[in-house]
């Protein structure tokens, strides 16, 4: 979608750009290449043929070809070069593992020459596209799990660093590479049947033009409000990067539409920046999608019995509840606070609060509530969930949903094209699933020929495309987003995978807990702290969806011990939550960094604002820890009491309002500096532990103490309101 514009017609049209660039060679393989990995992932998950370690290898190979080219600038032809020799090796690498796949099972860890040779190579494009697509951060940690599994240091490293016996080269390029507990083990193959599909399903939805509508219908709520444009985006990013998962993606495509708006109203382009980004990064906090992390955590937590899809909707959904109330009402006191610092006289710029008014404002209302992208979103994200609770597969239920909003797209007069072009369309996949039905009877039963048939027209659709205008450039620019989506998340897999695969085979699998779980045994409190804290790190500068893999994988088992009392859903929500603060924590907030470059802002200001405004995120999960009622779940894991539930509840929104109010600077009034700070401390008794709870309720105390100091600033700020008036 093309930045900058309004789609018409309130849908999320791409720009007719992508009709009129000039066809040539290096482009058509691009798009067709990120064609055939959506195609092959569509296919291979709904009707599996393939063994494991080819599966995976093709698809790794798919997203390592396509984050190599096209990197560097037409201009720079060397580079170019040195790109397509880059993605020819990956085939290579990645085709090798296909072709022996058998033999290397059968070979066991006796590897020969060309296998070490392919492995290294491929170890070291991994490394490379990871660079590209995450940064730094993510191949430094991978080269240093490396140096830790080899031998020559893991028997030489201090206790405090979890000596081991190590192991030599051949060993650690199997481990990784050959085998399928590395590169192509668990990450990958969780992005391979979950994520991936959902970032296709999210690309095709907003091809379908529900982006642009849900943005409208928010805009048609909170518009004329105080703050309205600000809300727009707290609700449009929250809804559309549940469906997406990815922070950075959600803040450059609703960011385009929000942060304008945020400006026509005097919000200031480092406010604007920040509210959008904190608003995007808590997206995969909602249910039921939650970025496909709920469907993660079912392949990841180790429960008997084993953890249900509902019970990880429930869980999730009223800290999610409180996440975006908190980002609403900061939204709503500061600008209510900018409103009374603009009715009267005041230098431009204080604070950096007030800024001018853009010339020009992006306006969706003409866009009708009740329309077909309206039928689409509501419909395919209500399909989706009552598959889900049905009892269907995750990818079975996506790729249902997928196939629906593309029957919009079909049907829908506004997605552009004449009705002939898109009837011909709706015949020619009819045709192919039925054909697919009869040619493959054996693979391909009735459920899975819609998918077959859905696959065979997105080929059809996008090489036509190449050559004529069809519906003005839309294919090609769903197949780019699902490209820019999904790439980067594959080479991020790809490199946690190397972690995944060395942490099995090295002490610090075992060694982070048992060095945590003591430190849990005098506080709780200080456990937690320093799971956040390796949260934040590890989690810096990656996909919301790599994160969590990352960290449930070497921190999750810390609370696999009952010592701790910590229920393990709410354990792994709590580590979920801190991987995606590490989008808005700086010096590494990519999300900020997506909003700072559309809001034309400084970064680093940016950083610290969407810091601020999510502020609440970086408490919530201690909450849910402490009170796990707020997850719908007792101290032991079982269904929480309605009481409890009620009264943690209501401690948790007298916390969330308290903190708000503090960081904006207003309640009823602008608050002096002794109101901030007893706001702060009624903040921090509405997010204390329940430990004294009233009448075996989870409203305590300490909460009741919080509620009279807010009720009594609230009080002063109101008198204070009536004298000014």
């Amino acid at each position: 979608m093309a930045q900058g514009h309004a789609p018409e017609n309130g849908g999320s049209a791409p720009s007719t750009a992508n009709a009129t660039e000039p066809v040539n060679l290096s482009r058509a393989l691009r798009l067709m290449i990120a064609t055939a990995l959506a195609v092959y992932v569509l296919l291979e998950v709904s009707i599996p043929i393939l063994p494991p370690l080819a599966e995976l290898a093709i698809f790794g190979g798919f997203g390592l070809v396509l984050c190599f080219l096209g990197g560097a600038p037409a201009e720079h032809r060397l580079a170019r070069v040195f790109d397509g020799l880059l993605a020819v090796a990956s085939a290579v690498c990645c085709g090798y593992l296909v072709v022996q796949s058998e033999s290397l099972g059968q070979r066991a860890a006796l590897y020969t020459t060309p296998d070490l040779v392919i492995g290294g190579l491929g170890m070291l494009l991994v490394l490379e596209a990871a660079r590209r697509s995450v940064g730094w951060s993510l191949p430094i940690l991978a080269v240093l799990f490396l140096l830790y599994a080899h031998e020559s240091v893991a028997r030489n490293l201090p206790d405090w660093l979890f000596p081991h016996r190590g192991q030599d080269l051949q060993a650690i390029v199997g481990q990784s590479w050959l085998r399928s507990e590395g590169v192509f083990g668990t990450a990958m193959g969780v992005m391979f049947r979950y994520v991936f599909l959902f970032v296709l399903f999210g690309a095709v939805l907003e091809a379908a033009g529900a982006t642009g509508w849900v943005i409208s219908v928010a805009q048609r709520i909170f518009g004329k409000r105080t703050g309205g444009p600000a809300k727009v985006a707290v609700l449009a990013s929250g809804l559309m990067g549940s469906l997406s998962g990815s922070a950075v993606a959600n803040a450059a495509t609703t960011g385009t539409f929000t942060i304008p708006l945020m400006r026509s109203s005097g919000f200031s382009a480092v406010v604007a920046a920040g509210i959008e980004a904190a608003a995007s990064s808590g997206g995969a906090l909602v249910p039921p999608v939650m970025g496909a992390g709920a469907y993660m955590m079912l392949e990841i937590i180790n429960r008997d019995p084993p953890v249900r899809f509902l019970e990880i909707v429930q869980a999730a959904l009223i800290p999610a509840i409180l996440y975006y109330l908190s980002i609403f009402l900061l939204v709503h006191f500061y600008a209510r606070r900018i409103d009374v610092d603009r009715s009267g006289p005041q230098p431009s710029g204080v604070d950096g609060d007030v800024a001018p008014a853009p010339a020009q404002a992006i306006s969706l209302e003409d866009t009708p509530v009740f329309s077909l992208e309206g039928l689409t979103f509501v419909g395919a994200l209500g399909g989706l969930m009552a598959l889900l609770f049905a009892g269907f597969s995750p990818f079975r239920a996506v790729s249902v949903a997928t196939c629906f909003a593309m029957a919009m797209i079909l049907l829908n007069p506004r997605t552009g094209g004449t009705w002939l072009s898109r009837a011909a369309a709706a015949g020619w996949w009819i045709g192919l699933a039925a054909l697919s039905r009869m040619v493959f009877p054996d693979h391909i039963g009735w459920g899975e020929a819609p998918m077959a048939g859905l696959a065979g027209l997105l080929v059809t659709l996008v090489a036509v495309s190449l050559f004529f205008p069809l519906w003005n450039g839309r294919m090609i620019a769903l197949v780019k987003t699902t490209a820019i989506g999904g790439t980067p998340l594959v080479a991020a897999a790809a490199c946690v995978g190397i972690i995944v695969g060395l942490v099995s085979r090295t002490g610090i699998g075992t060694g982070v807990p048992a060095a945590i779980i003591p430190l849990a045994g005098n506080s709780l409190f200080l456990a937690l702290l320093a799971i956040m804290g390796c949260s934040l790190v590890l989690g810096m500068g990656l996909p919301s969806a790599v994160s969590y893999l990352l960290l449930a994988t070497i921190i999750g088992p810390v609370f696999n011990d009952p010592a701790l009392g910590v229920p393990i859903l709410a354990a792994h929500l709590f580590i979920f939550y801190f991987g995606m603060m590490a989008m808005v924590t700086p010096p590494v907030a990519l999300a900020a960094y997506a909003t700072a470059s559309i809001a034309g802002a400084d970064v680093m200001r940016a950083s610290l604002a969407a810091f601020r405004f999510s502020l609440v995120g970086f408490s919530l999960p201690y909450m849910f820890v402490y009170r796990p009622a707020l997850c719908l779940m007792n101290h032991e894991g079982g269904p929480a009491a309605p009481l409890a539930v009620l009264g943690a509840v209501t401690g948790a929104v007298v916390g969330v309002t308290a903190l708000a109010a503090g960081i904006a600077g207003y309640l009823n009034a602008r608050l002096s500096w002794p109101q901030r700070l007893a706001c702060f401390a009624a903040a921090a008794c509405g997010l204390a532990p329940d430990s004294l709870s009233i009448a075996g309720t989870g409203f305590s105390f300490v909460d009741l103490g919080g509620l009279i100091l807010l009720v009594g600033v609230g009080l002063s700020c109101r008198r204070k309101a009536v004298v000014a008036a």
